[in-house]
């Protein structure tokens, strides 16, 4: 069978970052706690967690200093609730920050705007992480996800609109266009969405064009890797997003010559190579 991969897939630099920051820390014989999953990739996290990584859902699950160590509370790629950053300070534990340089800018933007008098509005998925935290550096942040959102938004006042990192450009301009008409005095708009994301999506839907049919590798609860998802299904073209090869079924590719590869920005290259080797071998 013939396999095209997509020009732009697989680990994005805020992804690389994280990952080499907290294999560092583990190479260093430290006790590192990481709040939530690390990325949204359950073999990427498994592999760190083989080598000592221990994920909690809270500062308060951490232990105390043992012998004079202390332990590192490492934070996601996603970023954290400001209240996450003061709870790491009180009690002494040591802090190793993995958040996504994107992801800072968009918290700094919503403070930012938020101090301004803008009621700020990130356009997302409110159930993300990104944006949970994101809310915390705001006052009464709103989070746009549809079209029917757009009711709770205030009908006067000056709104600041910016967004999820990996959320669809496409989707965010349509939502801005949608909140323009309702007849604001003043919108700010600051699109956050990062650069590499969008890359992705227009390497997905060109390679969408050219193929059978579609793979989509990445987490189930990675946010850009279902967006490229669904891209590659708005084109007409038979898509299924898997996490790895493990997931594949001979009657995906019934009928076909040409398979497409894609894959999230937390996906890791063996599993894109290992999905892509099993395809060829058919």
């Amino acid at each position: 069978m013939q396999v095209l991969i997509a020009q732009q897939c697989g680990f994005c630099f805020g992804v690389e970052r994280a990952i080499d920051l907290a294999e560092q820390l583990l190479a260093a014989g430290k006790r590192v706690y990481c709040l939530g999953s690390l990325i949204h990739n359950e073999q990427a996290v498994a592999r760190l967690e083989s080598a000592g990584l221990k994920v909690v859902e809270e500062v308060s699950e951490v232990p105390t200093a043992d012998n004079g160590e202390v332990p590192t509370v490492l934070i996601r790629s996603h970023g954290c609730h400001p209240k996450v950053l003061e709870a790491v300070k009180e009690r002494g534990l040591q802090l190793a920050d993995a958040t996504c340089v994107l992801v800072k800018r968009l918290q700094k933007l919503v403070s930012q705007c938020s101090e301004e008098g803008y009621q700020v509005v990130v356009i997302g998925d409110p159930d993300h992480p990104e944006v949970r935290a994101a809310q915390g550096y705001g006052k009464g942040v709103m989070v746009v996800a549809n079209e029917a959102d757009l009711a709770q938004l205030p009908q006067t006042g000056k709104l600041a609109v910016m967004s999820q990192t990996t959320h669809g450009a496409a989707d965010f301009g349509r939502l801005v266009g949608l909140i323009a008409a309702k007849g604001y005095t003043e919108i700010k708009v600051v699109n956050t969405i990062c650069r590499e994301t969008s890359r992705r999506q227009e390497a997905a839907v060109e390679l969408a064009n050219e193929v059978d049919v579609m793979f989509v590798l990445g987490g189930r609860q990675s946010a850009n890797t279902r967006e490229l998802a669904e891209l590659c299904r708005r084109q007409g073209m038979e898509t299924y997003h898997l996490q790895d090869w493990g997931e594949f079924k001979p009657q995906y590719v019934e009928g076909t010559k040409i398979a497409g590869v894609t894959a999230g920005a937390s996906t890791p290259r063996w599993i894109i190579e290992q999905f892509v080797d099993g395809l060829r071998a058919i």
